[in-house]
């Protein structure tokens, strides 16, 4: 268990910041344009989708933040 802060947590917040609005750009400027066109609820699904596909390495990142390693500890 960490006992003494460190840096690794808000250089962390700030790269997931950074990362999720470089990935909310890309969706919007590649994606966006393919599926404008289509129904609001066709569209639904795909954003929703992708609004959790961000979630998938979110737990190793984390882990990584509060312990300095990509993997659980024992």
């Amino acid at each position: 268990m960490r006992t003494e802060p460190t840096l690794r947590i808000p250089f962390g917040i700030l790269a997931l910041l950074a990362v999720l609005m470089a990935y909310a750009v890309l969706v919007a400027h590649f994606l966006a344009p393919y599926i404008a066109h289509w129904p609001a609820l066709a569209q639904t699904p795909v954003y929703i989708v992708l609004g959790v596909v961000w979630l998938l390495p979110l737990k190793r990142f984390l882990i990584w933040m509060e312990t300095g390693r990509w993997r659980a500890p024992d």
